[in-house]
């Protein structure tokens, strides 16, 4: 009875999912123009800030096919995932050569992969052969609990592994934030090539999207030091709202965790009003660190609703600022590093400090501030002005050509930071993209004139 009470559950998510679809065409294009309730309530009995709205005349860019050079940096991209793809699994390792793969990581792989297929790089044979492959281990891996993808796995034999890479049987947990980056290829492949759509379907079918949303909000598990499984609140102002918007796609309540006014603070940082996140670590165990990638990956793939259009440019405009005043480019995300601590939160503002630099425990990583690559792409993308030009020619050859992109510059030495990562390389795909095509999630994107002429760029 147990057996048949956990089937019907996984049945029902896909019948949900498949349902939700029919509601994804009048989502994806009311995106755009959605404007959230903000609901009134004080935080530690303080008004919440409100936000003003000033790029309602951000002109959008006008998109046109590659050119020369940006076809080479997609190649260049591209070249990254040739190396890194283990063809028994579909799966990519999520650093060069490092056999490990988190669900964020495999969402960057897809996603470039459909930008590298759009942009006639790849082929249609070799785009579906990956696809299907790499459907089929998504929809029989083992999950945490049998419920969600685990935060990491092994590439070469999809077992759940630690973020070490040592294999664990029963996983460490799963992130709600990487299962909502994932949501987003899983949509874009439903909606513009329909014959991997069942394959997506037994994908939904296998994992239980409900065990990650309590109250309207997004939760993550974590297994604690005595073995027991921890539900925890996971996002934070950026990240929240940009991996919520992809479970709308398929019908699920995510209200609070869209809500941008819920948990903001605004600081002033060059007489800019930057929007922070106003949950403290000590409460809620996470850092709040305001940095580029989410407002980016937001724009590119959804084309921006009207919050995230407003604060990604004053993250933008911040970073402009800081350069125009001290004379030091700045393009800040997080990102691996090719050296100890190997990760590090380069922010705009992190635990009440403005361009902090900070490791995932909080500590301080200062000398390793760095200019991020994708950031610089992202941005020139999006906003294509004087000061991205400037940024794209300081980090124009900023790879092996053999190898991928590197990771960024660090900014005290100017020396180049040498890690190589599908997130880097799978987002300057995407931005690429979004330069011929606009946003990802746009029913228009791939339109297949436009890919027969970028071939013939």
């Amino acid at each position: 009875m147990s057996q048949f009470k956990h089937n019907l559950t996984k049945a029902r998510s896909a019948i949900v999912f498949l349902i939700g679809l029919s509601l994804a065409f009048w989502l994806v294009y009311s995106l755009e123009k959605w404007n959230p309730e903000v609901v009134s309530s004080e935080i530690s009995s303080k008004p919440l800030s409100k936000i003003t709205f000033n790029s309602e005349s951000i002109k959008p860019r006008k998109h046109r096919v590659l050119n020369a050079q940006e076809r080479q940096w997609a190649k260049t991209a591209w070249q990254y995932f040739e190396n890194n793809y283990v063809a028994e699994t579909g799966l990519v390792n999520s650093a060069d050569k490092y056999p490990a793969a988190t669900m964020w990581d495999t969402a960057s792989y897809m996603l470039g992969m459909i930008s590298a297929q759009r942009l006639g790089i790849i082929d249609d044979a070799a785009f579906d052969e990956r696809v299907s492959s790499l459907l089929k281990t998504l929809a029989t891996m083992p999950l945490f609990e049998d419920a969600l993808p685990n935060k990491s796995y092994n590439t070469k034999n999809v077992a759940m592994v630690t973020y070490n890479n040592d294999q664990t049987e029963r996983g460490i947990g799963w992130s709600a934030i990487d299962v909502g980056r994932i949501m987003v290829p899983l949509n874009v492949l439903v909606w513009h090539y329909p014959k991997h759509t069942q394959a997506v379907g037994e994908v939904l079918a296998h994992w239980n999207i409900d065990a990650l949303i309590t109250d309207a909000e997004l939760y993550g598990t974590a297994v604690s030091d005595a073995g027991q499984t921890q539900f925890l609140q996971e996002g934070r102002l950026g990240y929240e709202e940009y991996a919520a918007k992809s479970f709308t796609l398929v019908s699920r309540d995510v209200g609070h965790a869209l809500d941008y006014e819920l948990n903001m603070r605004l600081v002033e940082i060059y007489d800019i009003d930057i929007a922070t996140d106003s949950r403290k670590p000590s409460e809620f165990g996470a850092l709040n660190y305001v940095v580029s990638e989410p407002y980016i990956l937001d724009g590119v793939e959804y084309g921006w609703d009207r919050y995230s259009r407003e604060l990604s440019r004053r993250v933008f405009d911040v970073q402009r600022a800081r350069y125009e005043q001290t004379g030091i480019l700045t393009a800040v995300s997080e990102d691996n590093i090719d050296q100890a601590p190997y990760f590090v939160y380069n922010t705009v503002f992190a635990d009440g400090k403005a361009w902090n630099a900070v490791t995932e425990s909080g500590e301080d990583a200062s000398e390793f501030r760095s200019v991020s690559t994708k950031a610089v792409l992202g941005f020139h993308a999006l906003y294509d002005d004087d000061y991205t030009q400037r940024l794209v020619d300081y980090i124009s050859s900023n790879y092996d050509p053999e190898r991928g992109w590197y990771s960024g510059i660090y900014e005290a030495s100017g020396e180049p930071n040498k890690a190589i990562t599908a997130n880097t390389n799978g987002i300057i795909l995407e931005t690429l993209h979004y330069v011929q095509f606009g946003p990802m999630m746009s029913m228009r994107s791939g339109a297949g004139s436009q890919v027969a002429e970028a071939g013939e760029n």
